[in-house]
Order: C-alpha cells, then sequence, then structure tokens
C-alpha cells in the first residue's frame, strides 16, 4: 500500500544555504568584509520528509495499517555522501548512524536542487535583503511534472553566531570581532500540484513566524511546517476549495474545473500585461510549431509564472518536450539542447545565450521584445496565427480588465486582511476565467476544421487535404504544427472522440450550419452565401428566432444538402467570452495539532471524517455535486487510516452523485493491494464487489485502446474489394459502404475485380481536383441572388450552345441553370429536378454531323431545354437522370439525404469518366446511377397514407460507414430560446444506437446536438425524463445511466441491478416527479428516490424474464414472458395476473400498454400478428382480438391520443418492411397502416402528442417523424 495513497500538498521540504561554519571560517582566516566574499555554493542542509511521526510512535500504530508508511521511492539519498553530509532526515532520530537512508521523491536531485534554489548565487551581504520567492518545475523522463516553490530569507552573522532578531548570540569566545553579515537561506517545498499562490502564502507565513527564532528553532518549526501541508489533502476536481489556517493568512486550495483541466493557482494575465496581444500570439505560434525558445527576466519568479501561463494557455494541447522555466547560472549549457525545449534564463545572460547558440527565440519579458539569436545565419520561420483566429483573439484581449485597481475604484477600503484577500481572490478568478476561454477559443478557431479530415474508423487524418483547404497566407503556420508532437496527441484525443474542454467549446460555439453539416456528408463546395461573402465580406448577421417546444414541420426549411465548412468560415469577434460565474463552495480543514506524535495524527484525520460527514448529512439531497466532493475527501481520510472497505464505500456512492470524478486509478491500486481478507469482505458486499468488477474491468479496456494516427497515403499495391472500401473511406471521399461497392464494380468495368494504384491515384487526383476547381468558382452578385444562401454549384459543363444561348450549365443540389456568356455573365433557368418530366439524350443534325444533344423537358416550361453537349452529353444525360430520380424520392420519402447520396453518385460518375480513357467509360459510370436504376427497376409510389402522414427523416447513423438499429427513442420537451429565457432548452430527440451509443437531435430544427454520448459497451434498453435536468438511460450492462441535461455529461450511474435494466418509469404527484421504478431480466423492481438516488424498496417478482413495466393508480402492471402481474407501489403486493391464453407454448408476452380511461390492456405476443385486449374489470373474459394485415410480429405500440400505434415486422412484396398500424381505440380497427421504414420498426415515441417518432432495425437505421391526428 506505500505507493496507493495520493500525494498531500507536500512532498518534501528541504533547507537550503551555507553551513555557518563555513562562512565564519571565509570572514576569519581573509579578513574580508562580506561584499568582498566570492559567491558560495549552497547545500541541502536539512531533508523534511513524509512521514513526521517518530519510530516510537509508529509501533503504536495498528500493525494491518500498512497506510500510513512512507512513499519509498527508488531513489536514495544517503547522509554519508559528500554534498549532503550535514542532511538531516527528521522522520528518524537525529543520531541515527549516518549510513541510514533518506528517502526523497525519485525526480528530485538533491545535489541540484540547491542552484536552483539560488539560481543568481548565494551571497553573503552586509545589508539584510528583502524575503524572495520564486518557483521551480521539474519534469521526469516520462513527461510528469513536479513544482517547487523556494523562498529566500536572511539571518543576521555576528562573531559568528546566528542573532536572533538581529541580537547576535554568542557561541563561543572569539579572538578577534568580525563584521555583521546577513547569511541568505532557502526553504524549498517541493508538491506534486501547481498551487502556486497557496505555496507562495504558506511560504510567507512561515518566513513571518522564522524571524524570531534561533537557529535550531527553525528546524524544528519548518519540520511542524511540512508535517502540516503534508497532511493537506488535494480537492477533487469541481467547485469545492479547501481552506486551511496558516498564520496569519487563510489558505485556500483550488480545485481543477473537471478531471481533465489544469489546475490554475496562479494570474492567469501576466503575460497579457508583459506583451501586447499580438506578441502573445506570436509566443503561442513558437510554442505550437516547437521551437527552441528561451524567457528572460530579471525577476526569477516570472520565468516560470509567465511560462506556466502559457502552457495553460494551450489547453488541451500540451507541450511535449523539455520544460524548465528557470536555470540557474550553472545550468547554461541546457540551451545547447538539440531538440525543442522551453526554458528560462536571467537577463544577465541575454547577450552570452544570444551571441553563442543558433536557432533560439528569446523573449525578454522585462520589456516585451521577441527576437532570434544572434548566432542564426537567417531567422528561423516564425508563422502568423492564422489571421481570422488572430482578430478574434486580440478583439477579446482588448475587452478584458486587467488592471485591480481599476476593480477598486468605486470600492470602500477595506480594513480586514482576509477581506481584502477575498476581494482580490474573487477578482482574479473571474479574470483567470475569462483569460482561459479567451485562450481556448484561440485554440479551437485554430483547430475546429481538423475533425473534417479525421477519419474516425481507419484512425486516418488527410493532412495534405486540410492544407488545401487553408487559406493561403494561414498555410505556412499550418504545415509547421501539423509536424509537431504536440499537434499528434491533439489527433489522437479528437480520434478517441475525447470531450474535453476543446470538444465542449467547439460544440457549444456550433452554428446551426455545423449541426446540420453533422448529417450530411456532402463534397466540399461554396455555398451561394459563403461566396458573397468572399467578395462582400459582410457583416455576418444572425437572425433571432422563437422557437415553441416542438415546431409544425410543415414550416421547417431544411437545407437539402448543405455544404460542409471550408476555411472562409466567419469567427466571432466580438468582446471576451462571458462564461457564467459558479458558486464556489470551500470546506475548513481542522487544525493540526502539535506536536506531532500519532495521536495527534489519529486525532486529526478523525476530526476530519467527522468534519465531512458533519457536512454530508446536512447537505441537501439535490446538492449531488457536493456531495460528491465530501464523499471523495471522506474516502481518501479513510484510505489514510487504512480503513479500507469504508474508502471504497464512499468512492463507490460517486456513482450516484458526481461519476466523473471517481479515482479510477486509486480504486484500482487499492484492490489490487488489498489483504486477501479485506477482498473477502468486499466480496461479501454486492455493490463493492461489483464495483471491484467494473474497475478491473475498465484496466483491462484501457489496455487495448489503439491510439495510433496514420496520414493517408495513395496505395502502392493492387487492391480487392475489402482493401479499397477501406481506402476510399481513409481519403474521405465516400463512407457509404454499399456506395463503395458500386464505385468498384465501375472501376473494375472490363477489367479483374481488382484496381492497380494508377487507377486508384487517378481517381483521387482527379476527385481532389475537381473539388479544388469547383471552390474557385466565382458567380457574379447577380447570378448569386437567384439561388437559395445554401446552394452550391457542383458541377459546370464547358461552353456549349443551348436554345437558351450560349454558356455553361451549372448545377446545384436543386437545380440546372444555364451561366450565359457574353460581356455579363447571367442566369437562366433550366429546371428544378422536382419540375423535370422528361430527360432524353438524342442527336441534331448540324451540315453532315450528328452533334449530341441533352434535351429537358419541364412542368413550367413548354420549351424543352436543348443542349449541344457533344462529347459530354452522355455523362450529362446520367447526371440529369440520377439527380431527378433522387430528388423525387428524397420528396416522396421526406428524405434530404437521397438527394445528398443523387449528389454524391453523379460526383462519382463524373471522376470514373475523368479517370477512365475508354470506350466504355459511361457504362462504368452507369453502376453509380442508384437511384435511376431503382426507379426503372423498382417502382417507388409512396401509399398515398403514408405520404400523407409522414412529415420528415432523419438519419442518425450519418457519417457512420453502415446504418445502425435504433433500439430507443426519447423525445424531451422544451421551451423558448435559451437566449430569450435562460436556463430552458430546445426540444430534444434522444435516439439510442448500438454498443452504448446515443446521438441528440434538437427536435426544432432536427439537426444533431450532441453527435455520440458512450454509455458502456452494451445495448441501451430505454430511456426517460425523469425530471427537467434529468434523463435516465437503462443498459443491458445492468446500469442506469443518468445525463445532465444542462451539461449534456453522463455524471451519474445507478448500478443495484444485477441483470438487464429493461424499462424504467415515473411516478408524479400533483405533476412533480416523486419517485422512479425501474425493473430488470430476473424480476427485480426497484423503486428511487429521485432527489437523493436511494433506494427505497425492493421487490422481486416470483418469475422473471420481465420486460416492461407500467403505472397506473398506484398499481405497477409488469409484463413477463409468461403473464402480467399487478402489484402496489407500497408493499408491492401481488394483486392480479393475467396468464399467457394462446396454445402456442413457444410465445411469450412481447409488449403490452395501458388505457386506463377505457379500462383496458392491450398486449401483444411473439410471433404474432395479433393485438389482444382485456378488459381490466373483467378479466374472466377472453381478450378481443385485433387481426394486423401483412404484419409478421408486433415489436412495440405506444398510446397517442385515442389511438394505439403499432410497430411491427412486415413482408411486403417478398422484402422485410416496416409498417406501423394506427388503431382506433374506440372502434378497434386499424385506421392507418404506415409503411415508412424498410426493416422492422423497433422503437416508437410521441412528441407531444402532435408526432410520432418510429426507429428502424439495421437494414435501415433511419427516424420517420409522423403525424398524429
Amino acid at each position: 500500500m506505500e505507493d496507493v495513497l495520493p500525494s498531500g500538498l507536500l512532498e518534501v521540504c528541504l533547507l537550503v544555504g551555507v553551513p555557518r561554519e563555513r562562512v565564519r571560517a571565509l570572514l576569519q582566516g581573509t579578513q574580508r568584509k562580506p561584499k568582498s566574499l566570492p559567491p558560495l555554493d549552497p547545500e541541502v542542509l536539512s531533508v523534511f520528509v513524509p512521514p513526521f511521526i517518530s519510530r516510537d510512535d509508529t509501533q503504536l500504530m495498528n500493525a494491518g495499517n500498512s497506510l500510513n508508511k512512507s512513499k519509498r521511492r527508488s531513489f536514495r539519498k544517503k547522509k554519508e555522501r559528500p554534498k549532503v553530509e550535514n542532511v538531516k532526515s527528521l522522520n528518524v532520530e537525529q543520531k541515527a548512524p549516518d549510513t541510514e537512508d533518506i528517502t526523497v521523491p525519485k525526480d528530485i536531485d538533491l545535489l541540484g536542487l540547491p542552484q536552483l534554489c539560488f539560481p543568481g548565487g548565494l551571497y553573503v551581504t552586509s545589508e539584510s535583503k528583502e524575503d524572495h520567492i520564486h518557483f521551480l518545475v521539474f519534469t521526469d523522463v516520462c513527461g510528469n511534472r513536479t513544482y517547487g516553490a523556494v523562498a529566500q530569507y536572511c539571518q543576521p552573522l555576528q562573531d559568528g553566531c546566528i542573532s536572533s532578531n538581529g541580537q547576535a548570540h554568542r557561541e563561543s569566545a572569539q579572538p578577534g570581532k568580525m563584521p555583521v553579515c546577513f547569511v541568505p537561506f532557502a526553504v524549498c517545498v517541493i508538491s506534486r500540484y501547481p498551487y502556486f499562490n497557496a505555496l507562495k502564502d504558506c511560504l510567507s507565513c512561515l518566513l513571518v513566524q522564522l524571524r524570531p527564532l534561533q537557529d535550531l528553532d527553525v528546524e524544528e518549526h519548518i519540520k511542524e511546517f511540512a508535517a502540516k501541508l503534508f497532511l493537506i489533502p488535494s480537492p477533487p476536481p469541481g467547485l469545492l476549495h479547501l481552506v486551511f489556517n496558516m498564520k496569519p493568512l487563510q489558505i485556500i486550495i483550488p480545485s481543477r474545473e473537471d478531471p481533465d483541466s489544469p489546475i490554475i493557482d496562479l494570474d492567469l494575465h501576466l503575460p497579457l500585461l508583459c506583451f501586447r496581444p499580438e506578441q502573445v500570439l506570436q509566443i503561442m505560434t513558437c510554442i505550437l510549431t516547437e521551437q527552441k525558445i528561451v524567457f528572460f527576466s530579471s525577476d526569477w519568479a516570472l520565468l516560470t509564472l509567465v511560462a506556466e501561463c502559457f502552457m495553460l494557455y494551450l489547453h488541451p494541447l500540451q507541450w511535449q518536450h523539455t520544460f524548465v522555466p528557470l536555470l540557474s547560472r550553472q545550468m547554461l549549457d541546457f540551451v545547447m539542447a538539440p531538440t525543442s525545449f522551453l526554458m528560462g534564463c536571467h537577463t544577465d545572460h541575454f547577450e552570452e545565450v544570444s551571441m553563442e547558440i543558433e536557432d533560439l527565440v528569446l523573449i525578454n519579458i522585462d520589456n516585451g521584445d521577441i527576437t532570434c539569436s544572434k548566432m542564426a545565419e537567417e531567422e528561423p520561420e516564425i508563422p502568423d496565427v492564422p489571421a481570422q483566429a488572430a482578430e478574434a483573439f486580440m478583439k477579446r484581449v482588448e475587452s478584458l480588465q486587467l488592471h485591480y485597481d481599476l476593480e477598486l475604484c468605486h470600492l470602500r477600503a477595506s480594513t480586514d486582511l482576509g477581506e481584502l484577500q477575498t476581494r482580490r481572490r474573487a477578482w482574479q478568478q473571474k479574470l483567470n476565467t475569462e483569460v482561459q476561454q479567451t485562450a481556448l477559443q484561440l485554440i479551437v478557431n485554430i483547430f475546429r476544421e481538423v475533425k473534417d479530415h479525421l477519419n474516425y474508423e481507419h484512425r486516418v487524418f488527410n493532412s495534405e487535404e486540410f492544407l488545401k483547404t487553408r487559406a493561403i497566407g494561414d498555410q505556412p503556420f499550418y504545415r509547421k504544427v501539423l509536424e509537431t508532437y504536440m499537434f499528434h496527441s491533439f489527433l489522437k484525443a479528437r480520434l478517441n472522440r475525447k470531450m474535453d474542454a476543446f470538444a465542449r467549446m467547439d460544440l457549444s460555439t456550433q452554428t446551426e450550419e455545423d449541426r446540420i453539416n453533422l448529417m450530411f456528408h456532402t463534397p466540399r463546395r461554396l455555398t451561394m452565401e459563403k461566396m458573397a461573402s468572399k467578395q462582400f465580406n459582410p457583416q455576418y448577421v444572425v437572425s433571432r428566432r422563437m422557437v415553441i417546444s416542438m415546431p409544425d414541420l410543415q414550416e421547417i426549411k431544411l437545407p437539402e444538402v448543405p455544404t460542409r465548412k471550408s476555411s472562409l468560415r466567419k469567427l466571432e469577434t466580438g468582446v471576451a467570452v462571458r462564461m457564467p460565474s459558479k458558486s464556489i463552495s470551500t470546506f475548513k480543514i481542522p487544525e493540526i495539532h502539535f506536536p506531532l506524535i500519532f495521536q495527534c495524527v489519529h486525532s486529526y484525520y478523525t476530526d476530519f471524517y467527522n468534519h465531512l460527514s458533519k457536512a454530508i448529512n446536512t447537505l441537501p439531497p439535490d446538492n449531488s455535486a457536493l456531495l460528491a466532493r465530501y464523499f471523495y475527501l471522506r474516502g481518501l481520510i479513510s484510505l489514510m487510516q487504512g480503513k479500507l472497505l469504508n474508502a471504497l464505500s464512499d468512492f463507490q456512492n460517486l456513482d450516484k452523485t458526481d461519476l466523473r470524478i471517481f479515482p479510477t486509478d486509486l480504486v484500482r491500486k487499492i484492490v489490487e493491494t488489498m489483504a486477501p481478507a479485506e477482498r473477502l469482505q468486499a466480496d461479501r458486499k454486492p455493490e463493492l464487489k461489483k464495483l471491484i468488477s467494473r474497475v478491473m474491468e475498465n484496466q483491462r479496456e484501457v489496455m487495448k485502446i489503439d491510439d495510433r494516427v496514420k496520414n493517408f497515403e495513395l496505395p502502392k499495391t493492387h487492391m480487392q474489394l475489402d482493401d479499397f472500401v477501406k481506402r476510399i473511406q481513409e481519403s474521405g471521399i465516400v463512407k457509404d459502404i454499399d456506395t463503395i461497392h458500386r464505385l468498384f464494380d465501375a472501376l473494375t468495368v472490363g477489367h479483374q475485380k481488382q484496381i492497380d494504384p494508377e487507377t486508384f491515384r487517378d481517381f483521387y487526383n482527379y476527385w481532389k481536383e475537381t473539388e479544388a476547381e469547383a471552390q474557385e468558382v466565382n458567380l457574379p452578385p447577380t447570378v448569386i441572388q437567384h439561388l437559395d444562401k445554401n446552394e452550391c454549384v457542383y458541377k459546370l459543363s464547358s461552353s456549349v450552345k443551348t436554345n437558351y444561348g450560349v454558356g455553361k450549365i451549372a448545377l446545384t443540389q436543386k437545380r440546372l441553370f444555364l451561366l450565359t456568356e457574353g460581356g455579363r455573365p447571367g442566369y437562366v433557368q433550366i429546371a428544378a429536378f422536382r419540375d423535370i418530366e422528361d430527360v432524353k439524350s438524342t442527336t441534331v443534325a448540324f451540315l453532315l454531323l450528328r452533334i449530341p444533344t441533352l434535351r429537358i423537358k419541364t412542368l413550367s416550361k413548354k420549351e424543352v431545354f436543348e443542349a449541344n453537349l457533344k462529347t459530354e452529353c452522355d455523362l450529362w444525360y446520367l447526371i440529369v437522370k440520377e439527380m431527378w430520380a433522387g430528388k423525387k424520392m428524397a420528396d416522396d420519402h421526406k428524405d434530404p439525404q437521397y438527394i445528398q447520396q443523387a449528389l454524391t453518385n453523379v460526383l462519382l460518375m463524373d471522376a470514373v469518366v475523368g479517370t477512365l480513357q475508354s470506350s466504355k467509360t459511361i457504362y462504368a459510370a452507369s453502376k453509380l446511377s442508384y437511384f435511376d436504376r431503382m426507379k426503372n427497376e423498382v417502382p417507388m409510389m409512396v401509399p398515398k397514407t403514408t405520404s400523407e402522414t409522414l412529415k420528415h427523416k432523419i438519419n442518425p447513423s450519418a457519417g457512420e460507414t453502415f446504418p445502425q438499429a435504433i433500439d430507443v427513442l426519447l423525445y424531451t420537451p422544451g421551451h423558448l430560446d435559451p437566449s430569450e429565457r435562460p436556463g430552458n432548452a430546445h426540444p430534444k430527440l434522444w435516439c439510442a444506437l448500438s454498443e452504448g451509443k446515443a446521438v441528440v437531435f434538437d427536435a426544432s430544427t432536427w439537426s444533431i446536438q450532441q453527435h455520440c454520448f458512450k454509455m458502456g459497451r452494451s445495448k441501451l434498453t430505454c430511456m426517460i425524463m425523469v425530471e427537467q435536468s434529468q434523463v435516465w438511460i437503462g443498459s443491458q450492462d445492468s446500469n442506469i445511466y443518468i445525463i445532465n441535461t444542462h451539461s449534456m455529461s453522463c455524471n451519474k450511474q445507478l448500478n443495484d441491478h444485477r441483470s438487464d435494466v429493461t424499462d424504467i418509469i415515473v411516478d408524479k404527484k400533483n405533476g412533480i416527479p416523486s419517485e422512479a421504478y425501474s425493473s430488470s431480466l430476473d424480476g427485480t423492481v426497484i423503486a428511487w428516490n429521485i432527489s437523493t438516488l436511494k433506494v427505497n424498496r425492493v421487490f422481486q417478482l416470483p418469475c422473471q424474464n420481465l420486460t416492461s413495466i407500467k403505472l397506473h393508480n398506484d398499481q405497477l402492471w409488469c409484463c413477463t414472458g409468461s403473464c402480467i402481474l399487478v402489484v402496489s407501489t407500497h408493499e408491492f403486493q401481488l394483486q392480479l395476473k393475467i396468464e399467457h391464453h394462446l396454445k402456442d407454448v413457444c410465445s411469450y408476452f412481447l409488449c403490452f400498454q395501458l388505457f386506463p380511461e377505457r379500462d383496458e390492456v392491450w398486449a401483444s405476443y411473439s410471433g404474432s400478428s395479433d393485438l389482444y385486449i382485456w378488459n381490466t374489470k373483467d378479466f374472466s373474459s377472453p381478450p378481443q382480438k385485433i387481426h394486423l394485415q401483412d404484419c409478421s410480429e408486433i415489436t412495440c405500440m405506444i398510446r397517442v391520443k385515442n389511438q394505439m400505434w403499432v410497430g411491427s415486422s412486415a413482408r411486403l412484396q417478398g422484402k422485410s418492411k416496416g409498417k406501423i398500424y394506427v388503431v382506433s381505440a374506440e372502434k378497434k380497427t386499424v385506421e392507418k397502416e404506415l409503411v415508412g421504414h424498410a426493416d422492422t420498426v423497433r422503437a416508437l415515441c410521441s412528441a407531444e402528442d402532435r408526432y410520432v417518432l418510429s426507429g428502424s432495425g439495421r437494414e435501415e437505421g433511419k427516424i420517420a417523424i409522423w403525424k398524429a391526428e
């Protein structure tokens, strides 16, 4: 258990200086004055290492409690070694033999540390100097950082005696009197955490207390100081700060914002005071491009603090190279390192470093200069930050209030030190948040579009294509950054879909267009809106709109094929991001009493535990976030006391309060080092046994994670079908496997079924060249005004003669138009795809020639359009027919994805024709005419009833390589636009897919709001909105995951079930949720307190296979395979049983619904196409039966108004289909049969009884939205 405990505030404390005997000898032997003495070599005088309890005291401890042993490290320092012969280890008796070890952290070098404590040298002076504090950072070979705070102070020495308060006291008789001198000493505190301000405050308090003390008393006092800091834990992530008393100040230990965020305990605006915004950007560029960087300052403290600020500005990117922000004068050779680094030196060494070393970027903090070393033959190329991101950053920085004095102008003068401290801290915390958000927005603006060039399935980044989409002036920056280790790590996080600060800000600042783009994988082109902004650069204006909780779908105008983002994206350049202020709580750590013997430490931990228990018991249950922090801290204290089971129980409570701060690694270490007897005790408690199992399983999964990142490369060998699919997906051209199969057939027409590297290269290059040419299309304003703002020109013909004039035929996702030529290019509408009546490819006579001609007949014009397309005619014929068929199918099925797919097909046709130079190119391209072939082979008529009822279709599997089955749907109502009423939200549609994934749509626009939640790896089985801020999701892994709808994160889970969770329902009293019930397959029903998430009651049904539950009049209706049971909700007493009544013993109850107003229960059986209806007042009578035509099996049902909507699996014309039957509850007849899915209907949900949403199986994987009558 030695390495299990997390570090306290202190790892080790050292007293550094020179022995007074040496100073006395120098002064006596040379009779020199202090100021004439050379700098002395500092030494470690004393080392204070945990634990701080004497050996006799440790024998009093419980023999089984190994947790209070010191945290032994592999690196040991012998007291007998030359440089540290005077080192005292205060955790052993001072008369211990010289050969006894002292234990120090493995990455702390006691030989090099004294130089860092006195980086400018140690000088004995004739005048006292002011106390000075500076900071250190150490990095081990694994990149882990340790932090140091050093306080320098002076003690007077007269006649060889260290004096107290300037009054010398004589140790021994001296022959002559020496002059009074002042000897500097340094106290160095080493910590695992970057608590710069807190450690500075602690050392400041220590220096006040050391002034009146004598030499030996100083060491004892430092020992007590170190012991106290060692016992202070680091707070868990979140909004709870720890406070402890270090007279005369109250020390605050701030927490990190979340588990992935860094600890921030310094003034983040320091670089903004030292540098202009454009210089800050220059420095950021140097760091992002991994230059050799050296900071200079005359203030040692500033070197570390400014360098740390820049590291925090990068978050979540991380500097991967050498980081030594403070070099002593003996360490200047470090700047000759051959690799990238960031170091810091005193300004006295500026000329020396600048003249002798090449390729350095030299940054003077004192005067704000940024230069290059003078030895460089040519200055290193430091590109500019991308222009739009830089402009936005500078505007936000200019809006920040960086001067505290301006904040104080209107406030009364404070007469209380604590009040002063609190006021300044609150101002600094607010400013830190604003600076942090401004820097994060810069990083997001720079790298936002990286995700558009990632292939998640094969973990590929297409850097070449990403660079091509950058503005010309921005390309040098990206070209350098893309080669860095830092960016490589950033790519790994993106490919792992890590929801870090970058991802959260990217999501929160997405535009509506961004969210819609997630639903479509469309070739990159400029929209008319962006083309116009490129020409005129008008100010981007966002129109405000009020959104009612559920829209009228007839009025929604969704872009049929939105463009994917390009580098012309507009960035918000307003004032700094104003984040809502978050309420921060503090917890006062109990006093630590001295002398530090075992009883005192035991008393301290007992008081700490009791204080936390009191806070837990008095905290309202709805404040689960704060409750989680208390449980976390109490678990740590139990761990320190050696009470492992208590610690595990507290950590297990985090499941129900805040799962994000669960210390997985710590719990795993506890489990791995538990004694067999303790492990047996833990296994006897079901909740702890499940916790241990989960933690150890998670460790195995972490070890399996693939974190490779590949750059896209063209293939060098022949490809069979499977390899071709992978390569095309990696290229980013197409993801859909069926489309790639058709492309493979097209490219292998007339050849054996494999593709050579040359053909692939030609196809890829043609596709990319066409894409690049389309980006250069620049239509005149007179043409742009005729097109919708979201339209893009995807293809232009060569100049041709038509009956509308001479010009180029242009293809958008909505229409064909003629771009006429002449003095002023003009616009002539040819046809909207929905208006086309007929398309023909023919020839017309011209002299002795027959010229291929395309004819298009439309419904709105009598005149037939004719174009002499010559050699392009056959291709344009295929293109127009495919777009026409795709548009018709999109309109019939209310599915805009069809037109997007048709557009992809025609662009692939174009690329195939451009790639294959043979007589069979048109035949090859025709292999991609998917919709046109469907139109000719299979009638696409949608039944009238279906067409009238169906309003829209959406695809939650957009961007995936194949469709995924929709297991559960949930609609949650919203209110007006959040900007109008804070705290409210748009309505949402939650969709559960395979392997624990869930997608969330904004139901006011049907655009994707959150692309992917991940909750375990098992199938999700049920979802319900328990209250406004909570959605509960049940899983086959026996857990219930709780989503916070405000933060849109899964931060809690309930794990009391032992089998698949099958259903969750909510009991509302007077419209207010009071209790939730969950069921599992093994027949268990649990009643939950929604506020506290505690189990109110548990009931085990007499039979298993419990698939669903319903609630009515304090009765719980439970559907099992063999029967439906009715039990009371209070005592779970069985009141009624509906037996399985079919003769087929293989069938079982599949689903059921209550119709309490009609005293009816509706149910279905497996393998049956009949609905059965019981009268709840007369179960002796046989149930009424309603037969559903063409139904294979009823899969789900919901009640909507006075109707029952029934989802099923059906077969039509020999093919599997998903059919929905709308049954009248009054007439007991089928009012509508809706054929809207190409696979089984797996899920149904109602949206405010106005719409019904249905989800299908994996063959189709789409959601249909129906109008409820």
